[in-house]
């Protein structure tokens, strides 16, 4: 029973938190400049002001309320929901056409969960100090010390998840006036469960679960395999040149020099571990590719580093394809995009935007449709003549409120009956139903199978609707 337990406890590892070293290089500059980037654009688009007619001025707004989103002067509608459809399968496809090519370049640069924990890695790094000052701060017993840096640390965490939460609903709401109603109590209630749990779920997965994320709950990590191919680039360790013949050492007295180390069989790699020190995800990439790697390439700026220290060549860890590094004699790392499958993804992706962008330029002012009343399909009146019933739908997708004329063509004009309405008007962005009946005498009615419903706006220069539509006798 004891050796039963024994072995299944064997099973679990106790986690250790991962404590990364900072780096300087490429990799690193390129990683802060995206994290500038999308945190300038995320934190400060909700208070650009952008004017607007009939909503707040404000440049991207999601009005829930009025079920329109405002993009700069983009109104999407609820009846553009096939636009939603095209970007989701724009961002698919781009997601593997990028992967084909340099594998999982979206992880290591451009998630949420790597900027976010990136940010609060560097806070831990300003409040605790560098890697082994925070080792040591783990290590030591709570006191006074432990208990001021990292409860600093973890408030200035969750202010950040506030202010996350705080934006992102934002984007559904008239920023200033959000900032003000929140503060003061007057906000909707769902706002403030928003905000609380985005800023709880903000807080856990980057403050605190971190690498976990990316190697647990992330589904991505576990599929990438199927869309990786031999020549995709991935960080990768050349380790016939870090191994050598008998291994890699310290670059201990007689093995200092690139070739006393050749002379006696031993690579390049010297086994310093700052690779694994970077690692945000703590894993070791001379054990090869593993799907815990994010790509992020900060092994590459350490290994660069440590290289120029002890004057070996840079490139022991690189961007590199499989196939390149199996060959006998490898070439420059390059981008092989000359495939069946990247190619594919790239023609899915032009098509697709293509598409989108189209839809979104020949798209009208006034969307129109007709829905003839079916119960029952037609009456007939007591002159002998046939009457139908329709409902017309007219969406206003201006800034500015707008009258129509309802008319028809292909019938007598006297035949529409709208009532006492002769002109329907529709405030901006709203949209509004009203009925119409056709009357057409027996003889007409008969040989009437179709004719049209015409929606004239009244403004100058707008484009007049055509709606064919059935007429029903028999």
């Amino acid at each position: 029973m004891e050796a039963s337990k024994a072995s299944q406890s064997a099973l679990y590892a106790k986690h250790i938190p991962i404590f990364t070293r900072s780096v300087k290089g490429k990799y690193r500059n390129f990683k802060t400049a995206v994290m500038i980037v999308a945190y300038s654009v995320y934190f400060l688009l909700p208070w650009m002001p952008w004017e607007r007619a009939s909503s707040p001025s404000q440049a991207l707004l999601f009005d829930l309320s009025t079920r329109r989103f405002f993009i700069f002067d983009l109104i999407v509608y609820p009846q553009d929901i096939f636009w939603l459809a095209m970007l989701l399968f724009i961002a698919a496809a781009l997601l593997f056409f990028a992967t084909g090519l340099i594998g999982r370049a979206w992880c290591g640069y451009f998630c949420f969960q790597t900027l976010w924990t990136d940010l609060f890695i560097m806070v831990e790094k300003a409040i605790q100090g560098e890697r082994p000052a925070r080792l040591r701060l783990y290590k030591q017993p709570w006191n006074a010390e432990k208990i001021l840096k990292i409860g600093s640390s973890h408030f200035l965490m969750l202010l950040i998840s506030f202010w996350t939460a705080f934006t992102f609903a934002a984007y559904f709401n008239y920023a200033p006036d959000f900032l003000v109603n929140l503060f003061t109590g007057h906000a909707a209630d769902a706002a403030y469960i928003t905000v609380a749990a985005l800023t709880v779920t903000t807080y856990v997965a980057a403050g605190l679960l971190r690498e976990n994320i990316c190697t647990l709950a992330c589904p991505y990590a576990r599929f990438q395999g199927v869309m990786y191919e031999p020549d995709t680039l991935a960080v990768s360790y050349d380790a016939k040149r870090g191994e050598g013949l008998v291994g890699r050492t310290l670059p201990i007295a007689g093995l200092k020099t690139r070739e006393e180390r050749q002379a006696k069989g031993h690579g390049d790699c010297i086994d310093c571990g700052f690779c694994v020190q970077v690692c945000p995800t703590g894993i070791d990439i001379r054990n090869g590719l593993q799907y815990q790697c994010i790509s992020c390439g900060l092994c590459i700026d350490a290994c660069n580093n440590i290289m120029d220290s002890v004057g070996y060549p840079r490139g022991l860890i690189r961007y590199d394809s499989e196939k390149n590094l199996a060959d006998a004699t490898p070439h420059a790392p390059r981008l092989e995009w000359k495939r069946l499958k990247v190619l594919g993804y790239a023609v899915a992706i032009v098509v697709m935007t293509g598409t989108l962008f189209y839809n979104i330029g020949t798209r009208t002012n006034v969307e129109v449709s007709v829905q003839q009343v079916r119960q029952p399909m037609f009456i007939m009146l007591s002159d002998g003549s046939f009457r139908n019933r329709y409902q017309i739908h007219i969406v206003n997708k201006t800034e500015h409120d707008e009258t129509y004329k309802i008319s028809v063509s292909g019938i007598p004009a006297d035949a529409l009956d709208m009532g006492n309405i002769p002109q329907v008007h529709v405030r901006a962005g709203k949209d509004l139903t009203v009925n119409a009946k056709v009357n057409l005498e027996h003889e007409l009615a008969e040989r009437t199978k179709t004719f049209n419903f015409v929606v004239e706006p009244q403004t100058a220069g707008a484009e007049t609707i055509t709606l064919p539509t059935n007429f029903n006798s028999k």
